[in-house]
């Protein structure tokens, strides 16, 4: 579960997308969350709820 999150964020999720990949970039956030699959770059929304749930881990920090 990954409380702390920012945009630019590069997180893994517990599920991998269809295309194999589980590592995605934050691109939005809010109510929901908008992420990118780093593998096909199809873009996802999920609430936030659900999103803090399948996050595993963030695996790059978005430096300013």
């Amino acid at each position: 579960m990954v409380e702390k999150f920012e945009l630019g964020d590069i997180v893994e999720m517990k599920k991998q997308h269809p295309c194999g990949e589980k590592r995605f970039k934050i691109i939005r956030t809010g109510a929901d969350v908008k992420i990118k699959c780093l593998g096909c770059e199809r873009i996802i929304m999920l609430p936030r709820s659900k999103f803090v749930k399948g996050a595993k881990k963030i695996i790059q920090i978005q430096e300013n």
